[in-house]
Parts: structure tokens; C-alpha cells; sequence
């Protein structure tokens, strides 16, 4: 996905102060990303984004004191006008990741990556949307036994909603999927705020989560 060039502010939390400070002089180089502060720490990614309220947070999970799964909770059920949040890891099997998604991070990154790729994950979640790898996702998910606590209320989704997840989890966006079930592009955002409040998910990547431990969508079945 590109999005157009948006200023976007940014806090970079992560406990290893060569990667951070690579990250900040890399990604302040990008076009219409400002880097507001650092964070070493949980902790400090928390405070630091409550006195400096910026756009995004792009959030490591293991980290001491506080690990980036926390820090995302509260940041998301205290703050007023939360930031999103953008995880960045090492490897892509990380069992923090899926964890730091059900608390509502918009989406994750890896380390490896070209800085214009994490550049532009940070612009996309800052404008709402989600960084969703179905492959990926799928791995980490499925690799974890099913968690009953998260079963899905069937009962709750219509067929269509049920539809509009499961395209969800490929990977498409919203108006691939109003060409693929032939529906208005208001119809598929009616669908998806729906499943969004049916399964309480903090956001489209979330809400995939549950349907893959769910058991709703199987490998093989997305992307």
C-alpha cells in the first residue's frame, strides 16, 4: 500500500540505543516523518508518549521494565487521543508480536526491512490504516494452540460479515473487497465497523487475530 506524503510525528522505543539511534537518524531522513523523542524502555515509551502525544509510536516488544505489550495497553485504555502503534521486531514467529496485536497495535514491522518499507508503515497506520502480512500473521497465530477464550461469537457476524473477515484477513483493502463482493465501498466500511464492534477489536489487524484463533480462518484458507 502507498499512501501520499503526510507529516507524521514519531517515537521511537526501543532498548538497544545503536538500533535506536539508527532508526531515528534513518527514519527523520524520510519525507514527511519528524522524529519527536525516544524511548528506552516500556516505560519510558509510555510517558514519553503522553508529554509528547506523537502520531505514531513505532513500539519494540522485548524491552525491560515494561515490554512493548504493555506499554500498548495503557497507552491505548489511558490516553485521551492515543497514538497508533506500529511494533517493530527481529523475528517474524514472535509470540510478543501476536500478543502486542490483540492489545491494538495497528501492525508490525521487522528490523530488517528498508527504512522507506518501515517509512511507509508508519505512514500508513498514522492515517488509520493497518500493516497486515496474511502470511506472516498466519504463521505466528497458528503456531499457538487455540485460545477458547477468544472463540469467536459466530452467532453474532452475519454471512456477509463473516465474508468481509475472512477477505480481511488476506490482506485486502476495503475497496478490494467491495470489487470482490460486488458491494459499494460504504457497504464494506458499514461490514467492517460491524465486525470491528461485534468481536470488540481495536482494529482491522485485531480483529484478523481473533479469527485466526478463532479457528474462523485456517491456514491455508487467507492469503
Amino acid at each position: 500500500m502507498t499512501v501520499a506524503t503526510t507529516a507524521v510525528t514519531l517515537l521511537i522505543a526501543d532498548d538497544d540505543e545503536v538500533t535506536r539511534s539508527g532508526l531515528r537518524t534513518l527514519l527523520a531522513a524520510q519525507p514527511g516523518i519528524t522524529v519527536v523523542g525516544e524511548a528506552a524502555d516500556g516505560i519510558e515509551a509510555v510517558e514519553q508518549a503522553q508529554r509528547l502525544r506523537p502520531d505514531v509510536v513505532l513500539m519494540d516488544v522485548r524491552m525491560p521494565r515494561r515490554n512493548g505489550i504493555e506499554a500498548t495497553r495503557l497507552l491505548l485504555a489511558e490516553a485521551s487521543d492515543p497514538p497508533k502503534i506500529v511494533v517493530i521486531t527481529t523475528f517474524e514467529n514472535d509470540d510478543y508480536v501476536t500478543a502486542a496485536l490483540s492489545a491494538g497495535a495497528g501492525g508490525f514491522v521487522l528490523k530488517r526491512l528498508p527504512v522507506r518499507q518501515i517509512a511507509e508503515a508508519v505512514r500508513v497506520v498514522a492515517q488509520g490504516e493497518a500493516i497486515l502480512f496474511p502470511a506472516a500473521l498466519r504463521q505466528m497465530v497458528t503456531a499457538r494452540p487455540l485460545d477458547s477464550s477468544r472463540a469467536l461469537p459466530r452467532a453474532a457476524l452475519t454471512g456477509r460479515e463473516e465474508a468481509v473477515l475472512r477477505l480481511m484477513a488476506t490482506g485486502r483493502s476495503n475497496p478490494e473487497i467491495a470489487q470482490t463482493l460486488t458491494v459499494s465501498l460504504e457497504t464494506v466500511k458499514t461490514h467492517v465497523g460491524n465486525v470491528l464492534t461485534k468481536l470488540d477489536a481495536q482494529n482491522r489487524t485485531h480483529a484478523v487475530v481473533i479469527a485466526y484463533e478463532s479457528g474462523l480462518v485456517v491456514p491455508g484458507s487467507a492469503g
